[in-house]
């Protein structure tokens, strides 16, 4: 096949993580691969998969932009050219986009939902689904349906994958060597690598640290992401005295870097689709906490590979964090069965496999 995958960008991010795994994968079961974006730290990460750029002029998040059309116009020409069988879509406005190249020359197009959207009109009016859509766990596959009437015969849900070898347990003698290369204290290290907005939890977190320093004076967390509420994240650290145990680093492209040092791994989102950095801590042995939410909740099996807490309860929050701290046997036992949970279940070969059976079910159905 010859394979067509449409972003916005390419900057480091969740969106671009799956689409290198998905890309990446059928790249290696020899299909064409292409993907079309307006750029982005990640694109030599592509190439170098043998996934071919095409840049195209989407640094937009308005649906209605001028800028699809722009882009729909160098596409038509990329299709024809490339001989492209299928396009994926992978954000609103690249369903937009597949939409309008469908209605000019018949593509099948598929697209990924890689979360929750809210209702606004123009979705409902102009849907733009695609042929088929995947769902990153069944909470997606629940909101599609429930808050915009998406049949259900058009959603498959298919979980994010992750390469398990890029992401191997970090051995306890190197681990004072990572904690001092990111300026770290060779000390605890509570870790999260989340977008900066309201709905990852940060605030539950960060205020959930006054109990764990009170009990754990040396401890720290790491918090590695950027978005819109970074100055308040900034703001409340300094408020509540956390100066000297709470760090913000911005992204990197190779979170094994971060996920290195360690100790705990704590997602206390308030919504979420999956968790593609939580899936990937879990692949590093890493004890996790997270909020009974969405596809956390098909990540974490309380006290099996994990411990799951309350949604916006920082005190649960700290107790959690605590109980593992203060019992390293039952974290290292639990950072053991998440890694085994992970590789069984949530590996990139399953991820393409089961795509591929998507795009191939589109190409019957359309020829």
């Amino acid at each position: 096949m010859n394979i067509l995958y449409l972003t916005n960008h390419l900057n480091i991010g969740g969106i671009s993580s799956y689409a290198l795994t998905l890309a990446g994968g059928m790249k290696k079961r020899g299909h064409n691969v292409y993907i079309a974006s307006s750029g982005g730290e990640t694109v030599p990460r592509f190439t170098r998969e043998g996934v071919e750029y095409i840049p195209i002029p989407l640094k937009t998040k308005s649906e209605v932009s001028y800028k699809i059309l722009l882009s729909r116009f160098k596409l038509l020409k990329v299709i024809k050219e490339k001989n492209i069988d299928i396009i994926h879509a992978n954000t609103r406005v690249t369903q937009v986009l597949s939409f309008l190249i469908q209605r000019a020359c018949g593509r099948p197009y598929i697209s990924t939902c890689h979360g929750f959207f809210k209702k606004r009109l123009f979705r409902r009016i102009f849907p733009c689904w695609g042929d088929k859509v995947i769902a990153i766990s069944q909470s997606v596959k629940e909101h599609l349906i429930r808050d915009f009437k998406v049949n259900e015969a058009d959603i498959i849900v298919i979980h994010s994958g992750i390469d398990i070898n890029k992401f191997k347990a970090q051995s306890p003698e190197d681990k004072p060597d990572s904690k001092k290369k990111l300026g770290l204290k060779d000390a605890p290290v509570i870790g999260i690598v989340a977008r900066l907005s309201e709905e990852k939890g940060h605030t539950y977190l960060i205020k959930a640290m006054q109990e764990v320093t009170a009990n754990v004076p040396d401890a720290q967390l790491l918090i590695v992401g950027e978005g819109r509420t970074k100055e308040a994240l900034v703001k409340l650290v300094k408020s509540l005295g956390l100066d000297k145990s709470v760090f913000i680093f911005p992204p990197v492209g190779d979170t094994q870097e971060v996920l290195s040092c360690m100790d705990l791994f704590v997602l206390p989102s308030l919504k979420e689709g999956l968790g593609l950095a939580l899936m990937e801590a879990m692949a590093c042995g890493i004890p996790a906490v997270g909020s009974g939410v969405g596809g956390i909740k098909s990540l974490i099996q309380d006290e099996i590979n994990g411990l799951l807490v309350r949604p916006a309860d920082s005190r649960e929050l700290s107790r959690a964090i605590l109980e593992l701290l203060k019992n390293p046997d039952k974290a290292k036992s639990l950072g053991e069965n998440a890694r085994i949970f992970i590789n069984q279940n949530f590996s990139q070969d399953r991820m393409v496999s089961q795509t591929e059976g998507v795009y191939l079910e589109c190409l019957n159905v359309k020829y």
